[in-house]
Formats: structure tokens, C-alpha cells, sequence
């Protein structure tokens, strides 16, 4: 099955999505959910809502610096994962990545994040670790 991407305004959908997702990362490590650094970065970064039959399964929130495209979020609700959404998703991102002059994309994840087994199929190599994150980067030329 096949996603469609687009540039998402549903802050409430992504907030909640993260929030669900995240949830027992955030318990265990003792992190508060900070929206006030939620709304802040809603306007910096690119948001963009995952599409199966027009409807949402799932947000991909992007960035870049002089440096690189960072994958900043990405998200599918638990009921469509292990279906191939996150794979297409990481793709999508290194295409608008490599479509803007740029030859890197990283992320951080948690460390115990069952992800980070998708993200080194993907390409992505652990640059560093520090605390509960790993810092992974992949080319994308």
C-alpha cells in the first residue's frame, strides 16, 4: 500500500500522534511533553501528514541547516505500522533532501527505540550516541 504525503496545518492531529507514540519513551526517561516547544517549532519545521485513502496514518516533520535535512518527527499511528509507511516516509524525506542540494539526513532516536533497526536497513549509520539518543546520519546523493 501506497502513502500519500502532504503539507499538514493539523497541529492537533501531529501533537496528539507524538504524544500517543511517545508516550512510554517519555514515563520511562521521566520527559514532560513541552508544547511550548511544540508551537515553536510547528512554524520553523515542515510538517507533513501521511495519507492512506485520504486519510491521516501518520506525520513526517522535517528541517535543514547549512549541513543537512533532519528528519525532526516521524510518526505513524500504531494500527498502520510494520506496513511499509516508515520506510516510504524516510524515502520521501531523503528525496526532498536530495531535491534541495543536500547529501546528508540525520535523526536522533532513542536508543531503545525498536526503530533504529528500521532506520540502519534504511541506510542510517549511529554518527554518536550520548545519554538515551542515538545521532544517525545517512547520504542521500
Amino acid at each position: 500500500m501506497k502513502a500519500q504525503f502532504r503539507r499538514t496545518k493539523d497541529k492537533d492531529f501531529t501533537g496528539q500522534l507524538i504524544r500517543k507514540n511517545m508516550e512510554s519513551y517519555y514515563r520511562e526517561l521521566g520527559i514532560d511533553w513541552d508544547q511550548g516547544l511544540f508551537d515553536k517549532n510547528w512554524d520553523v519545521f515542515e510538517n507533513y501528514e501521511l495519507l492512506v485513502n485520504f486519510a491521516p496514518v501518520g506525520i513526517l516533520r522535517l528541517s535543514h541547516d547549512h549541513l543537512a535535512y533532519y528528519i525532526r518527527d516521524l510518526q505513524v499511528d500504531p494500527r498502520w505500522q510494520c506496513k511499509g509507511f516508515g520506510t516510504q516516509a524516510i524515502e520521501y524525506a531523503a528525496d526532498i533532501a536530495r531535491n534541495s542540494g543536500f547529501g546528508l539526513l540525520r535523526l536522533r532516536v532513542f536508543r531503545r527505540n525498536p526503530a533504529v533497526s528500521l532506520y540502519e536497513r534504511m541506510g542510517f549509520r549511529i554518527r554518536k550516541t550520548k545519554d538515551e539518543m542515538h545521532y544517525m546520519e545517512r547520504e542521500v546523493s
